[in-house]
């Protein structure tokens, strides 16, 4: 079996600037870990593991080989190969797997119902990490000075309210200052773990797997609450990928292993060093590794990477949502783009505000990052358990993998999920409840806009009246005809729109040139300008259009009618008239229980959705909005 390679050709100058860059965004996350990681084996309801020297060095190896093994080979070796046209992320690859040519199409929708579910649980990441990762690092504050302990929860605050306050700037003028810090952090860091391995070079056994084997067989008692523990050094695991159409694999891969890796290691091998001689330190071993002196520093520089790594997963969670609206499973929202050169770039007003209210909540609530730590964990479990099954579909369907390659390779890394998911299910009862409620809850919305968009274009279908009898309607004069051209938004391929019938109906007129047009979104995160429009000529000046875009594209319909109509049509974008249906929905009489309460949401969610005029970028004074009712 061959195992992908990490390594290349010497990197070029430029490739170690993109490195530096991926360094700020990509790592922020796991980079934070050692803050409360290493402290949860030892403290809380891990207290019983008693911090001896065989056990110090027992979980530092522990945590060394699971960034082996989950970080460098399953992400970084295979999981990072799975790029869908440059785009990575448990959507994209769902929608790569949908893509793929398959016997059974119900087996691509479930396997994109899936990678919706793991979608949902990174929403509840976003709202986790920035809460755990700013707190753990406040409460730095207050390691030598106790009186300060009350200080924390508000300055916590304080720095969320501002992180979210200033996201409608866009990160691009502050986000070349993020690869440098991190950098100087992970220096830092290593070098603090440095100076502890130095003084007790014993905890240099951790490097050998056998001490994680022997440390789990003599505390097997505790091993499933030790390896919930263990998990939370990986947790920005998911983040390498998600960030994959950013940065590409090999930047990526360079900032693993020429910075990350080694600050990582290095630090928990500290730790543990520190531990050996001072188990009293286990409250709090991070901040502890340097003199009382330089504890405020050091706090400063955390609570900075802190903020970079909830900037990666908030940014993160705006991409997805222009993602999950392209690819219909949420409403039209409103994007705003925050680059003019760089397009991942966007802010969504909304999921910010829901965000910040989010973690503002959980830091009231929870007070402390160790009392956090039982909330987080379970949902990138979940998320690498299903990247992992997605990841079997892929490599089948993708690269041609036999069904014992793809199972082997595939369940040993389900195999280590399977464990760490087990391990995190303990928390269900200590908060981590909490994600799976917003999970579920996020994945009840999708499901239910997807379920309510599919019952309204059956009853549209209903409705619809075939091209062919209104162009002979046409072509017999019995309509009056008027100059410029006409852009009827329509939901499917065929058919005339309802609101072209509710014009016809009203005003009895049409325009000389009728465009029947219908917005496409491809499971591709951009789409090449020669598929991007295509049309079928009728007669009668009736035309039908598709235009396609990529689920992490704008679909800016003047543009790319200005860029790609055919001359032979004439398109003056000044004598064009767009004309929209704007549709409410009364729910049947006859609908009852369940399937009613459905209904409802689904309206709501059609209610308040972004209009139509704005999301595909539509000129205001040349839009006409015709409304009508439906009973669904």
């Amino acid at each position: 079996m061959d195992v992908p390679s990490c390594a290349g050709p010497a990197p070029a100058p430029r490739q170690w600037t993109v490195a530096l860059a991926a360094l700020g965004v990509v790592f922020g996350d796991i980079g934070t870990s050692p803050l409360y990681a290493f402290r949860e084996c030892f403290s809380g309801v891990h207290a019983a593991v008693p911090p001896d020297p065989a056990n110090l060095v027992g979980a530092a190896s522990l945590i060394v080989w699971t960034l082996v093994v989950v970080v460098t080979i399953k992400y970084l070796a295979f999981i990072l190969r799975l790029d869908n046209n440059g785009e990575g992320g448990i959507l994209a690859l769902a929608a790569l797997v949908r893509s793929a040519k398959s016997g059974d199409p119900s087996v691509s929708s479930k396997l994109f119902g899936l990678g919706l579910f793991g979608a949902t649980l990174i929403y509840a990441d976003g709202i986790l990490t920035p809460a755990i990762s700013v707190l753990s690092a406040v409460e730095g504050v207050s390691v030598n000075t106790a009186g300060l302990q009350h200080f924390v929860v508000p300055l916590t605050i304080v720095i969320l309210i501002g992180l979210f306050a200033i996201q409608r700037f866009g990160t691009g003028r502050v986000g070349v200052m993020f690869g440098p810090i991190l950098l100087l952090y992970f220096a830092v860091i290593g070098t603090l773990g440095l100076r502890a391995v130095l003084g007790r070079p014993a905890v240099l056994l951790a490097l050998s797997p056998h001490s994680a084997l022997v440390f789990l067989a003599s505390e097997w008692k505790h091993s499933l609450p030790l390896l919930a523990a263990i998990f939370l050094s990986v947790t920005g695991g998911e983040a390498l990928y998600a960030d994959l159409g950013h940065f590409g694999r090999r930047a990526i891969r360079l900032a693993w292993f020429a910075v990350v890796f080694p600050g990582l290691v290095l630090n928990y091998l500290g730790q543990a060093a520190l531990l050996a001689g001072d188990p009293s330190a286990a409250r709090n071993p991070f901040y502890l590794l340097v003199g009382a002196s330089w504890v405020l520093p050091l706090t400063v520089l955390a609570t900075a990477a802190a903020i970079i790594a909830s900037q990666a997963l908030i940014s993160g969670a705006y991409s997805l949502t222009a993602q999950a609206i392209q690819l219909g499973c949420l409403p039209r929202m409103s994007v705003h783009h925050t680059s003019a050169t760089e397009k991942g770039q966007v802010y969504i007003p909304l999921v910010n505000w829901l965000l910040m209210i989010s973690c503002v909540i959980l830091v009231v609530a929870f007070r402390e990052s160790s009392a956090l730590a039982g909330a987080y964990g379970i949902a990138i479990a979940l998320t690498m358990a299903v990247t992992s099954l997605l990841f079997h579909s892929a490599a089948r369907r993708i690269w041609g993998w036999s069904r014992w390659h793809a199972g082997l390779v595939a369940g040993g890394f389900l195999a280590i999920d399977s464990a760490f998911l087990a391990a995190n299910s303990l928390k269900i009862f200590h908060g981590g409840w909490l994600p799976l409620v917003i999970a579920a809850g996020l994945v009840f919305l999708m499901v239910t806009w997807r379920w309510g968009r599919a019952r309204v274009a059956k009853r549209l279908e209903k409705q619809s009246v075939p091209a062919e009898i209104l162009i002979g309607e046409a072509a017999r004069k019995s309509i009056h005809r008027v100059p410029g051209t006409a852009v009827f938004l329509s939901g499917k391929r065929s058919g005339i729109p309802i609101a072209l019938l509710h014009n016809l109906k009203h005003n009895h007129v049409l325009h000389e040139r009728i465009l029947l047009m219908h917005v496409e979104t491809l499971d591709l995160p951009a789409v090449p300008p020669e598929q991007r429009l295509s049309i079928e000529s009728l007669s009668e000046g009736f035309h039908f259009v598709t235009l396609r875009f990529g689920f992490s594209e704008t679909p800016d319909v003047p543009a790319a009618m200005r860029e790609h109509m055919p001359p032979e049509l004439a398109y003056e974008h000044a004598r064009t008239t767009f004309f929209l249906g704007r549709e409410s929905y009364a729910v049947a009489r006859d609908t009852v229980g369940f399937n009613r309460i459905r209904l409802a949401v689904f309206s709501w969610l059609s209610r308040n959705s972004t209009p139509a005029t704005a999301y595909f970028r539509l000129p205001p004074s040349r839009v006409v909005e015709l409304g009508a009712q439906l009973t669904v």
